[in-house]
């Protein structure tokens, strides 16, 4: 490091003395030519300036400058300024500011080169050294974008030399550890990322595409940008410093972190590609400018809707006098300015119509004058109306700090206890003490200054791009963002779109509506999903949800799957066509054994006890059947399987001893014994039968349930056995009893006898068998109400069955052969 010193040193006294020694061996490696304004003759102290005038543009000629008029504007606000502080009786009455402005050519090797020769003193730049001897130097207004002032303020942090940008707007520069003495009158890019994140919430974009400019500016905007809606959920489409995928991406929101002068190429190219139907999300650094607007009418189908953030406007009187009052002949940059601008408005007017137009149709052909008015000219120099005043303000606050410095009272300074600083020979962190602690009301507004951290409050103008049909371009107005309050306002009205009729609206997947859920894409960001609809018995009752609810047990999803309704309770009830139709044939068949049989001779004939008990039982089962319809509850449940159990029990003992008694009529003597045995106990099996349903009935009785797994849109109510294993052992005791019946009967079928039972039986329990072989499958592939209606139909049709099997052929006799219904002889 040392060294390092001495070399400097060296270098530095062979300088001061290469006129002296004509064998000097120190000599400078180059001599900046760096164009720009200088007046610090007779001035107490100087003010720097840096602007991009000049823009460095990549052809295939190579590296070629071209002239800036927004920032050749800017320069000549700073003048303004100055002009205008140099006449006020109130601020900085007995000083004079003198000023040197330096081209920095939007490169940040220029806007170093620029601060070293600044801070040197001449026009060559010596690190560590001051060279001139004039009035002190009071701050550098500064450098531009973002990466120059990064470039800039490290080498004058150094020195703890202020430094206040108009336009370097990236967070990075917030660091007071890196950038001690950096100020700026424009607001931090943590703002306005902020701010364009609750755009994009606002209006419910969820699918947007991002374009930064290979640089701090729009690295670290966008990063800002970027952490705050994908916080919210919003997902990236594509994130470019190079944009190759603009055209292919869905993204119909772009958003652009980005300088004028960087993204003029995108633009050219997106129009030779015919891109259109996007909106562009603008920063402060393009909103307005008017570089765009060279592009043509053209740019009106690509550009048209853009929304942006800019600083709070504001005007200057007086502004626009001084800029067309200009003397082309001041200084080269002044003149080469002066050709530019007439050249090239000569140039377009040709452009658009073939022939020059009226205001520039007396200028010769070749190098302008200097004597042209140029006043009508559409030209972004003269265009005054969108100002943002930030250089304006950075010389103010220059101003200010340095009133504030020079009308210190002695014994109530701020340095050394209670020193004052000497306006003519200060030193640089002296002046950073006040400008830090400035606080002053911008000239023509109520706007106040005042840093903090640096810092300027961040609020910002939403502009609307809205173009007329002639292709005029207007910036209006429609919201605003106060990053010191957090409020965000957008008049969603007001929003105009060439391509839309409503404001712009960017997502991957529209939006789940109820009754459906977001299915994620495998591979795909979290906001390209799928909408899958709720399985059945499962609803969703808001937008975008990413599970669907199970419904309760009684409940079950409506037909859109956004709310759960009960289900429906089935049963087969007694009103319903179907149960009505089951009365009817039970009434019936009851009504048909009571007209047609009872007290018939022939029955009388056969044993009128044991055609009555016979009948009796018949009604009793097509009455059980009733039991069964209805909304099932315990009783009925208990009473339908117990009657129908016991009645079973009485009727097919009842048959057996029918069989009997006709066997009785030839078999031998023993037989008839047992037959008589048979018929007194009678009621000995229902006696046995009744006591295993009451122990059924007590330990594990049938009950009412309600079933929700076979109809998963209904509950059923049905009856519940209680257990398998006594309704198997109580119904096999019936069908035991009915295949002995079978038995007799079918072994008695061929007795000679003209009123022999046992065909008819026979056939009647080969019907009664069938039907309920046929029962068992019917009953176990139906579901709900229809089981029990089968259930009933098989109980009718065995029992009529039986009843026409057996009562059939005495009813032939009794209407159609009456003469065969007679005692027969002895």
């Amino acid at each position: 490091m040392e060294i390092r010193h001495f070399l400097l040193g060296l270098c530095a006294f062979c300088l001061f003395h290469r006129r002296a020694s004509a064998e000097s061996t120190c000599n400078l490696k180059a001599k900046f030519n760096l164009s720009g304004y200088k007046d610090v003759e007779k001035k107490k102290v100087v003010i720097g300036g840096m602007f991009p005038i000049h823009k460095r543009i990549a052809s295939n000629d190579g590296n070629t400058l071209r002239f800036n008029f927004r920032t050749f504007r800017w320069t000549q606000a700073m003048l303004f300024a100055i002009n205008e502080i140099n006449k006020r009786e109130d601020l900085l009455p007995n000083t004079d500011l003198g000023y040197v402005i330096y081209d920095s050519c939007f490169t940040i090797s220029k806007a170093v080169e620029g601060t070293l020769t600044y801070l040197t003193g001449q026009d060559e730049a010596v690190p560590n050294y001051r060279c001139g001897d004039g009035p002190p130097l009071a701050a550098l207004v500064g450098a531009g974008g973002s990466d120059l002032s990064i470039a800039t303020a490290r080498i004058l942090g150094l020195y703890h030399f202020p430094q206040v940008s108009y336009s370097s707007t990236c967070s990075a520069l917030e660091s007071k550890f890196q950038f001690p003495t950096f100020l700026r009158t424009i607001p931090n890019d943590k703002h306005q990322s902020t701010a364009i994140a609750k755009m994009v919430l606002h209006f419910g974009w969820t699918w947007v595409g991002t374009i930064a400019a290979d640089d701090d500016y729009g690295k670290y905007g966008i990063k800002d940008f970027k952490e705050q809606v994908e916080e919210a959920g919003v997902c990236i489409s594509f994130s470019e410093t190079l944009p190759k995928t603009v055209v292919e991406a869905t993204a119909k929101i772009i958003v652009v972190f980005s300088s004028d002068v960087d993204l003029s190429p995108l633009i050219t190219e997106l129009l030779r590609q015919n891109v259109t139907n996007r909106t562009w999300i603008a920063t402060e650094a393009w909103v307005t400018s008017a570089l765009m607007m060279q592009h043509g009418v053209s740019v009106s189908s690509l550009l048209g809707g853009t929304l942006g953030f800019a600083v709070k406007r504001a005007s200057i009187p007086g502004f626009q006098r001084y800029l067309l009052d200009m003397d082309p002949y001041t200084d080269p940059l002044t003149e080469e300015f002066w050709e530019t601008v007439c050249l090239t408005s000569k140039q377009k007017a040709r452009d658009v119509n073939g022939t020059l137009s009226g205001e520039v149709r007396g200028l010769p052909d070749g190098l302008c004058t200097g004597c042209e008015s140029v006043a009508k000219l559409n030209n972004t120099y003269f265009d005054v109306s969108q100002l943002r005043i930030t250089v304006y303000k950075a010389v103010y606050a220059v101003a200010h700090a340095l009133h504030n410095l020079e009308h210190c009272k002695e014994g109530q300074g701020p340095f050394n206890g209670k020193d004052c600083a000497d306006i003519t020979d200060f030193e640089p962190w002296q002046l950073m003490y006040y400008l830090k602690n400035v606080r002053f009301k911008v000239p023509h507004t109520d706007e106040e200054i005042y840093f903090d951290k640096g810092d300027v409050e961040g609020f910002y103008e939403i502009i609307n791009w809205q173009f007329s049909s002639n292709g005029e371009i207007s910036y209006v107005i429609v919201g605003h963002y106060n990053g010191s309050a957090f409020t965000f306002c957008v008049c969603t009205s007001c929003i105009m779109h060439p391509c839309m009729l409503q404001p712009p609206r960017s997502v991957c997947s529209e939006n789940c509506q109820p009754g459906t859920r977001k299915g994620i894409r495998q591979g795909e960001p979290v906001c390209c999903f799928d909408c899958i609809p709720c399985a059945d018995g499962e609803i969703s009752n808001t937008s975008n949800a990413r599970e669907c609810i199970l419904c309760g047990v009684d409940d079950w999803s409506n037909d859109a799957h956004d709310a759960c309704v009960p289900k429906i309770i089935e049963f087969l009830a007694f009103g319903e066509p179907l149960g009505i139709t089951l009365i009817v044939i039970s009434a019936f068949g009851a009504l048909v054994v009571f007209i047609m049989n009872v007290g018939t001779p022939l029955v009388k004939a056969n044993d009128a006890l044991l055609s009555f008990s016979l009948l009796f039982s018949l009604v009793v089962t097509f009455l059980c059947s009733i039991f069964f319809l209805g909304q099932p509850q315990n009783w009925s449940c208990m009473t339908s399987q117990v009657a129908l159990a016991l009645v079973g029990t009485h009727f097919y003992h009842t048959v057996c001893v029918c069989v009997c008694v006709s066997v009785c009529v030839c078999a031998c003597i023993s037989i008839i014994v047992w037959t008589v045995q048979f018929e007194t106990n009678i009621f000995s099996f229902l006696y046995t039968q009744g006591i295993a349903c009451g122990v059924w009935l007590i330990m594990l009785p049938p009950h009412s349930i309600k079933n929700t797994s076979a109809k998963n849109i209904k509950i059923i109510l049905e009856c519940d056995e209680g257990s398998v294993v006594f309704i198997c052992c109580i119904f096999s005791y019936d069908i035991l009893l009915a295949l002995l019946a079978f038995i007799f009967a079918f072994i008695a079928r061929k007795l000679e006898d003209n009123f022999s039972e046992g065909k008819c039986i026979t056939f009647g329990m080969l019907v009664f068998f069938i039907v309920w072989i046929s029962f068992v499958p019917a009953y176990l592939s139906t579901r709900g109400k229809f089981m029990v209606a089968v259930q009933i139909f098989a109980i009718l049709a065995s029992s009529f069955g039986l009843l026409t099997c057996i009562f059939l052929p005495k009813c032939y006799i009794l209407l159609v052969k009456p003469e065969s219904n007679v005692t027969p002889s002895k």
